[in-house]
């Protein structure tokens, strides 16, 4: 029998994949204490639980200033070729950007857990699910408008995590068995599969674990399936003696971090198809899903959704791997750092039930639910006052909240802004990757007459990069091969005096190496020095521009350094670029964390 979304008598039940759950994972038991919580309801008298008295919290209320949705002004959700000039106004108003008074009450006088905000119960102990009336709202929004046609039977849950590394950490240990080659024989060491180049905390989180991390090729637009270094390749030639055959993937699909790859809808279906013939659990991390860009591809066209979500906006995406995980083999990790803020450590996780079920129990012992001041925030911001006697005001102009249209025009008008940023970048940089080079050529002087005043124009592509579908990087590599030094400096040292020269006058800007998100040491020893990232999503606005063609006239002017001793003379003081090579820490955690 065929799959049809809108028929939940075809969808199959979730595999069982409790096979691969670690060891303290499968141990682990309901709390008991968190089990009482659901007796803490009005009228019962409650002298069983360890809670503090509401009326000694310190906050009567917590009030702020707030953004109205349309506040940013949207790019179209087609492709338009070529983009035209409504893609450089940013604000519906410049002056007096659209804001509200929002205020989360002490006391809301609402029953209902499900429709309750206020801070007698947001900074109370809570559920380790989350903030009940955020978690109805986030997991409706994520199974009706998000991923309206999950294909499997009951379709996924959801659980509110402090953001995705948060979110990626508890997958990790519930689908991992903590590994060590002093105590545990090589052929239980589990893997994980990344891409080529990866967001490294990632990695970090995993490689304490003793897991094998283990590289798959990509192009312009993500981890290939198939060819050299592709997904198949890595899987059918397994070598044994470096472990077990990788059961976990984690990836990047939207704006991939650092690469800025777009995964599309066919590439997804072939990878998904592997994951099932080799039985792998798929770590979708998707931070910048939102932020995809029709200008950079005028001329793709994805198929429309089995199911609308109700929203031309979401309907354009490119759909999750939820969208074709008839297995339920996909792990979603989704946060608010991109979309409010990452300070606000809020995210969430979508899954099949039962593996929701276990990451669960791992919370209730661990960070328990994300902090009641961001959820109460979050939620009076998105569902504002629940009645007419709640005292709360939301973040729309009436003082109700932004519901699911304000929030799905907001990530619109966050998309348009990024979007804009994006273009200026990559046009300054387009303008300066090319060296344009006058001379003579002295095999022309027997043809050309004495008295002609002519020139030879030679042009050498310094680097090139693709213009990103998505995300908030551009990934550039650079072609050392063209520098004048390359047959007397080793493209290494060139590519770490490069980064040490664009942190000088005049040119003043800090790069990401490529070496920071290598995941293997021969990637990093072989190709990483070439390439570099750049955000073009922190900086003022009207500075994207400028510190953009600073990068670009840094690499021109560099590519005219004609003496070896100026590049000694650069790396005389190493210090700084020895600690980006190394992937530093602190610097790593400027680099994109979820």
């Amino acid at each position: 029998m065929a799959l049809r979304a809108d028929d939940p008598s075809t969808l199959p039940e979730p595999v069982d994949l409790s096979h691969h759950l670690s060891r303290s994972t499968l141990a682990r038991e309901e709390s008991k204490v968190k089990k009482f919580y659901k007796y803490f309801v009005p009228g019962v008298g409650q002298l069983a639980g360890g809670l503090p008295n509401d009326k000694y919290f310190p906050y009567d209320t917590l009030e702020a200033k707030v953004a109205q949705p349309n506040r940013w002004k949207p790019t179209p959700n087609k492709p338009i070729d070529p983009p035209t000039e409504t893609l450089a106004s940013t604000s519906i108003s410049k002056d007096d950007p659209p804001s509200s008074r929002m205020v989360v009450p002490h006391d809301s006088g609402i029953p209902d857990p499900l429709r309750m905000i206020d801070l007698k119960s947001a900074l109370q102990y809570g559920t380790a699910q989350g903030y009940p009336a955020l978690y109805y709202f986030i997991r409706q929004f994520t199974r009706e408008n998000l991923h309206p046609s999950v294909p499997y039977v009951g379709g996924p849950e959801i659980i509110l995590t402090c953001g995705s590394t948060d979110g990626f950490s508890k997958t990790i240990q519930a689908l991992s068995n903590e590994w060590s080659a002093s105590h545990d024989p090589v052929n239980e060491r589990p893997g994980l599969l990344v891409e080529e180049y990866c967001y490294m905390n990632a990695v970090q989180t995993a490689k304490p674990r003793g897991l094998n991390i283990v590289s798959v090729a990509i192009d312009d637009e993500g981890m290939m399936a198939k060819g050299k270094g592709g997904l198949e390749d890595v899987l059918d030639n397994w070598d044994f003696t470096r472990g077990r055959r990788p059961h976990l993937m984690y990836t990047v699909t939207i704006g991939q971090n650092p690469t800025s790859g777009t995964l599309g809808v066919d590439r997804r279906l072939e990878i998904y198809a592997l994951c099932v013939k080799y039985d792998i659990i798929i770590v979708e991390d998707d931070p910048y899903w939102y932020l995809q860009f029709p200008t950079s591809s005028p001329s793709a066209v994805h198929p429309k959704p089995a199911k609308s979500s109700g929203f031309e906006f979401l309907d354009s995406l490119i759909p999750s791997y939820l969208s074709m995980d008839y297995q339920g083999r996909v792990v979603r990790l989704d946060t608010f750092s991109k979309t409010v803020a990452p300070g606000c450590r809020l995210g969430w996780i979508t899954a099949q039930p039962k593996l929701i079920e276990r990451i669960l129990r791992i919370t209730e012992c661990s960070t328990q639910q994300p902090s009641g001041f961001v959820q109460s925030m979050i939620a009076e911001l998105l569902m504002g006052p629940q009645g007419s006697s709640d005292p709360g005001r939301g973040g729309a102009a009436d003082g109700s909240g932004w519901k699911v249209d304000g929030w799905v025009r907001w990530l619109e008008g966050l998309r348009g802004n990024y979007e804009r940023r994006m273009n200026d970048m990559c046009d300054e940089l387009d303008a300066g990757k090319y060296l344009v080079k006058a001379g003579r050529r002295n095999s022309f002087d027997e043809i050309a007459d004495e008295q002609d005043d002519w020139a030879v124009l030679e042009k050498a592509k310094i680097y090139d990069f693709v213009r990103p579908l998505g995300g908030m990087f551009v990934w550039v590599r650079f072609d050392f091969s063209t520098h004048p030094l390359r047959k007397v400096v080793d493209a290494k040292r060139l590519s770490q005096a490069l980064w040490v020269y664009w942190t000088a006058k005049p040119y003043q800007v800090l790069v990401a190496p490529g070496s920071m998100f290598a995941p293997t040491e021969e990637i990093r020893d072989q190709d990483a020095f070439n390439c570099i990232r750049l955000c073009f999503a922190a900086c003022p606005v009207e500075d994207v521009k400028p510190i953009s063609k600073r990068v670009s006239d840094g690499a021109q002017a560099f590519w005219r350094i004609k003496k070896k001793e100026a590049i000694d003379k650069l790396l005389e003081d190493d210090e700084g670029m020895s600690n980006a090579q190394g992937v530093d820490a602190g610097l790593g955690l400027l680099m994109g964390a979820c």
